[in-house]
């Protein structure tokens, strides 16, 4: 956008920094995007007796829909202040805003939880992740870290010594499906499968949010901290993953955990990989040592957020690559990005319509992905060429513009 009337020489400059930063941002969400549609519609296991994991599976698995949190904290981060945490009434606001958008994510999240899909659907984690970060808003990022850190370290071994007494209540505090508008009417174990029991535990899950905020908080627009982010999330990455092969291979954790399956042939290896969200974790604290995709574990966390913050700071650093060049090249992962939660949804209904069906004439799996993805490339490149929001987005927004109104006082 030019600034109007007479500007510094310095204008130019900022605007074109925070260009940068919002495609980056919104080009990482396009791409968090299409790895959750990757583990949806590939296999992530080959379909043999042990299970054999896919590169869908390894790449993306569990990687893609962390990535997709953290971007949620720093979303919020960036609506509330940036670097400098709004307070008083305008953080008041932007509460009352955020939960009302929560609200509306909420409500499409189980106005579609009762497709028939062999997907676990995000939405109405989402939404309740939005409304348990909503105290943490007014924190600078310094005690954003630490709180994270704690939360990092403390919750796994909470959620593993509270999983057991909730899945032995009666009835069980575990939904089995997708969330949806019935599982009201059972407030207790929609909550206890919110929190703990299902495939996205917010108990744990509140910590991508903590670490997308303490990102979004820091200088965006400066060269040095898409870099920072890059290396050191690289580097909690990789330690996270090094130290849960020591403590499994080196030390004995997979073999306690391999005897301790009522079913000893599961291949349990392959699972460590790529999904543990399907296992009973209880009975072992070896179980806290791994670092598999869905297991919620701290060293799972960490290395997930490692990975996030990775992503984040080579999006950044294209964003402003491509700045330099005067081409927008971001512009269909970034509309796409723009727009996760109309294309989210979208996806879902179509994949929908082809559960248990088998496929079209001519189809693959492969082109199934690929029709989607690039219809959802095109489409995004198009509406954020026009400046347009999505249609569950404008709805989005416009709960968020209603919660934020602060009627003018009268003199």
């Amino acid at each position: 956008m030019t600034p109007r009337g007479t500007a510094s020489t310095s204008r130019p400059a900022v605007r074109k920094a925070a260009g940068a930063r919002l495609s980056g941002i919104d080009a990482a969400r396009g791409l968090a995007l299409l790895g959750m549609m990757a583990t949806h519609i590939f296999p992530t296991f080959e379909s043999n007796a042990q299970l054999t994991p896919t590169w869908v599976g390894l790449v993306f698995s569990g990687r893609a829909a962390a990535l997709f949190a953290v971007l949620a904290g720093i979303g919020l981060a960036l609506s509330t202040g940036k670097q400098q945490p709004l307070q008083g009434p305008q953080l008041w606001a932007a509460r009352r805003g955020i939960a009302l958008r929560a609200l509306v994510v909420g409500a499409v999240g189980l106005s579609i939880g009762g497709l028939e899909v062999n997907i676990a659907i995000i939405l109405v984690h989402y939404a309740v992740l939005f409304l348990c970060v909503l105290p943490f808003l007014g924190l600078d990022v310094k005690r954003l870290l630490v709180l994270a850190l704690g939360w990092v370290l403390v919750t796994p071994a909470l959620a593993f010594l509270l999983r057991p007494w909730l899945l032995t209540a009666e009835p069980p505090l575990q939904l089995g499906h997708n969330p949806k508008w019935e599982d009201l009417s059972t407030p207790a174990v929609l909550l206890g499968d919110l929190f703990l029991t299902g495939y996205y535990p917010v108990l744990q899950w509140i910590a991508y949010l903590l670490i997308g905020l303490a990102i979004g908080r820091l200088a965006l627009t400066t060269a040095a901290v898409p870099v920072l982010l890059l290396a050191v999330g690289t580097g909690v990455a990789v330690l996270a993953k090094w130290l849960s092969v020591v403590l499994m291979e080196d030390w004995g954790g997979r073999a306690a955990l391999q005897a301790s399956l009522l079913d000893p042939s599961y291949p349990l290896e392959s699972l460590l990989q790529v999904n543990l969200a399907g296992i009973d974790q209880t009975g072992s604290a070896w179980w806290l040592a791994s670092s598999a995709p869905h297991s919620g574990t701290t060293l799972d966390l960490l290395h997930t957020s490692g990975v996030a913050a990775a992503v984040v700071g080579v999006c950044l650093l294209l964003g402003r690559l491509v700045q330099r060049t005067g081409r927008d090249l971001l512009l269909p992962l970034r509309g796409a990005g723009a727009m996760t939660l109309s294309f989210y949804t979208a996806h879902l209904c179509v994949m929908a319509s082809l559960y248990g069906q088998p496929l079209p004439s001519g189809w693959t799996v492969d082109g199934i992905y690929w029709v989607q993805a690039l219809t959802i490339l095109a489409l995004g490149g198009m509406v954020a060429a026009l400046a347009w929001r999505g249609p569950l987005e404008w709805l989005g927004h416009a709960a968020n513009q209603l919660g934020r109104y602060r009627p003018a006082r009268v003199s």
